[in-house]
């Protein structure tokens, strides 16, 4: 028994990490870009429940289809859910895109009060965790973060080999699960991903922040393509754009900035010092979502390949639950510092390693921090593999393929 017509390729981590909340008395957001597959989550979901109970009650609210355009407030959401559900039913609540509807978060909490229905929404914004919900409901909800295709997920929905062909596939068009439905040849698919550039920048950023010099902010953004994984600030931007003949203010910037990130668009990373436990709070690092989308903005230049393996680097380390800094010890940088349940791995970014300055840069940096844990270079040399002084080296592609 299904609610919809769709096929899905089930991306099994996501699914079990959601299951597990099943049925337990906490508001489910489950929160990412747009296009990364949340809806698809939830209808896997649904599936899930059917299997376990085929008399469940399930009310689905997508709010990206027109059917469902006049549920705009919390009254209006109060109306119809008091008109749906059926009190002999175990009832599960899905509402897509949550964020869309004024005062969502007053239901939601309504209906947890009472405990008349199991609740799981999506949202494309951080506000869907601001306002009521965080501050009404602290400890009340949980945030299941959904990313785009990870490399081995990306072969597995483009049936592809795990060979460099293929990862450089996946360094040019990225991750968005859609990308299934179109061939994956330059032209048609950058012009998908610049639709989504355009959706993402109009409902999670343009409308919501009334931005009026929309202009700026696309120029913001491809500053950002240009520049990804350099360190900067807001007032450095300033600058730079001040040189271009385009004047505005470092507080601007860094509110433009905010935005793009809180539509889960592009994510921050703070610089840390290794001597003093300190983070800089001056200058950090910006890494896109999702990279077909970051080329999207200007063409896939393969000059840009350090920047992509970086990026697609910490976004791997990102979906393996892992928490990022950039380190600095001596002087010197350190790509990632990636810390989970007490673990640490530390990780150095290069294209390839063809002389010794190159190979003294990046394993040296990793040698000069004492403690024990994992240190490891990633790069396309091939073949990479085996370590110098205990520091391991990865090929790109065996990297994505791990789950350290």
């Amino acid at each position: 028994m299904s609610l919809h017509n769709k096929t899905y390729i089930k991306r099994q981590n996501y699914l079990e990490k959601a299951l597990a909340f099943l049925d337990k008395n906490l508001i489910k957001v489950i929160t990412g870009q747009r296009r990364t597959g949340k809806t698809y989550i939830m209808l896997q979901l649904m599936d899930e429940i059917l299997k376990i109970n085929s008399e469940a009650q399930i009310i689905f609210i997508d709010k990206e289809l027109m059917e469902f355009d006049f549920i705009k407030t919390a009254q209006d959401l109060m109306k119809y859910l008091n008109e749906t559900i059926k009190d002999e039913k175990q009832t599960y609540i899905f509402i897509d895109e949550v964020q869309e509807i004024e005062g969502f978060e007053y239901v939601l909490r309504s209906i947890l009060n009472k405990g008349i229905a199991d609740i799981w929404c999506t949202g494309s914004n951080a506000d869907v965790l601001t306002g009521e919900l965080a501050d009404k409901l602290s400890g009340r909800y949980i945030e299941i973060r959904v990313h785009g295709l990870n490399f081995l997920e990306f072969l597995e929905f483009h049936s592809l080999k795990n060979d460099n062909s293929s990862l450089y596939k996946y360094l040019k068009f990225g991750g968005l699960p859609n990308l299934i439905n179109l061939p994956l040849e330059e032209d048609i698919a950058f012009d998908y991903l610049k639709t989504i550039n355009a959706t993402v920048l109009l409902k999670d950023i343009i409308k919501r922040h009334q931005i009026r010099n929309v202009a700026m902010l696309e120029s913001l953004i491809r500053f950002m393509a240009d520049n990804t994984g350099s360190l900067f600030s807001a007032n450095s931007i300033s600058k730079y754009l001040k040189s271009k003949g385009r004047s505005i203010s470092a507080s601007i910037i860094s509110n433009y900035i905010s935005y793009i990130q809180d539509s889960y668009y592009l994510i921050k990373v703070n610089r840390s010092d290794l001597q003093g436990k300190r983070i800089f709070e001056t200058t950090e690092k910006y890494y896109f979502e999702d990279l077909g989308l970051r080329n999207a903005w200007i063409g896939y230049q393969p000059m840009h390949i350090n920047k992509l393996i970086e990026n697609v680097v910490f976004k791997h380390l990102i979906v393996l639950g892992y928490k990022i800094t950039v380190g600095s010890i001596g002087g010197k940088e350190i790509d990632f510092i990636a810390e989970k349940t007490g673990d640490k791995i530390y990780v150095q970014c290069a294209y390839l390693i063809t002389d010794k300055k190159t190979r003294e840069r990046e394993f040296g940096n990793l040698l000069k921090v004492s403690d024990n844990y994992r240190k490891i270079v990633v790069s396309m040399d091939e073949p990479a593999g085996g370590n110098i002084e205990g520091v391991e080296h990865f090929h790109l592609r065996e990297f994505l393929s791990v789950s350290l």
